[in-house]
């Protein structure tokens, strides 16, 4: 229903947790190369768990690949410096779910990209800097499907 894509991913284990929630909630998640760990390294597979064969997971070569293979309508960009939060705009099927890597989070020229409809942010505490990576993720994948009535769950 939804994309998630990280952007030059450099943590295994938000990866592998991604990949758990992607396979809890049907979504999609797209990884833009180039990567900062091997798709069999043995800290993204234990953070996986017995997901990965539940769920859809694309590796592209890099943002122009992502962008070519998805053809995406909408895409929100999520950065800390942006005013507007994640919750305040109506999702749809097919959009994708931008994060960038950590510590950095997204480079100024992805922020920038055409292609990206809105940057957003998720609320936190005055002089925190942000969320875990694939604890980001889970809160706007959940807001998201939250809106269309958790389709398809049990």
């Amino acid at each position: 229903m939804f994309r998630l894509m990280f952007f030059q991913p450099r943590i295994p284990q938000n990866t592998g947790n991604a990949i758990r929630l992607v396979a809890g909630t049907g979504c999609e998640l797209h990884l833009v190369g180039p990567l900062g760990f091997d798709m069999s390294e043995p800290k993204l597979k234990r953070a996986g768990l017995d997901y990965h064969d539940l769920a859809s997971v694309t590796v592209h070569e890099n943002l122009t690949a992502a962008w070519e293979a998805l053809a995406p309508e909408r895409v929100f960009a999520y950065t800390a410096h942006a005013s507007k939060f994640h919750a305040d705009v109506s999702y749809l099927p097919g959009d994708v779910m931008l994060f960038g890597p950590e510590p950095t989070g997204l480079p100024e020229e992805v922020l920038g990209d055409p292609l990206v409809t809105e940057h957003l942010r998720i609320p936190m505490i005055e002089g925190r800097r942000s969320l875990n990576l694939a604890n980001a993720a889970a809160v706007v994948m959940y807001e998201a499907w939250r809106q269309h009535g958790f389709a398809g769950s049990v």
